[in-house]
């Protein structure tokens, strides 16, 4: 048998199937999305664009009366209840809260958030006098915090990059920009892509595993000092995708 003919495949060898078009995502249309961290500007701004788009949120907070107050004034059938409720009733669920309470929130909540697609945007930042900068977390990332406390929990990272002023805007229909999408498990990170192809002018992005996390989530330092400069609420588009 010559060199040749070893290399060809016996003719009953199955075909190999086609590449996965990577902008062929799931329907997300019918998933609970809570957003803890609800009632802060992040918060308040994905919460408002998702139910916009249609889907159903639920924000939490440690305080129920502060949720539901806060899901009154935004309207679009958002539901308010405390952190917990939020956590249990929801499909997704998207941390939004300030990085000095973030792991201790994400403790408390380990039994509520079990089985649960989280979606971490928490970006670890200090200010002085020169202006933001990255921390960088004795895990790695905020993210990778987030993967660290919630064993049973199914961890991404998205949503880093949105000026809450724009979100949270009614006069704006579209927000210009991409979603860095980061996880561990390919069908959760396409998930996440879809939730934020959900909201008109943006998309989701592929954009690696949690290792990568850190600089994604520091790269938001970089973009308050154009917003500083330029007087603007930058975002950011990946080119030729």
């Amino acid at each position: 048998m010559t060199s040749t003919d070893s290399a060809q495949q016996p003719a009953d060898a199955p075909a190999k199937a086609p590449a996965k078009d990577p902008w062929d995502l799931p329907d997300v249309s019918g998933l609970v999305v809570g957003v803890l961290g609800g009632t802060g500007p992040q918060g308040k701004g994905l919460a408002y664009r998702l139910a916009r788009a249609g889907q159903k949120v639920i924000i939490g907070s440690r305080a129920a009366e502060r949720a539901e107050a806060a899901a009154e004034d935004l309207g679009h059938g958002i539901e308010g209840a405390d952190n917990a409720e939020c956590a249990r009733r929801s499909d997704i669920v998207i941390v939004a809260v300030p990085w000095e309470g973030h792991g201790k929130t994400l403790e408390a909540l380990r039994e509520d958030l079990v089985g649960k697609l989280v979606v971490d945007c928490v970006n670890p930042l200090g200010f002085d006098k020169k202006g933001a900068y990255a921390l960088k977390p004795e895990e790695g990332s905020a993210a990778e915090q987030a993967a660290a406390l919630l064993p049973d929990s199914r961890v991404t990272a998205a949503f880093h990059h949105l000026s809450a002023v724009l979100l949270e805007d009614p006069e704006i229909d579209e927000i210009d920009t991409d979603v860095m999408v980061l996880g561990e498990v390919r069908a959760d990170v396409e998930i996440v892509q879809a939730l934020a192809g959900r909201i008109p002018g943006m998309r989701g992005i592929f954009a690696g595993r949690l290792r990568g996390a850190h600089q994604v989530e520091a790269l938001v330092a970089n973009l308050i000092s154009v917003n500083r400069r330029y007087k603007a609420h930058a975002g950011l588009r990946v080119t030729d995708v």
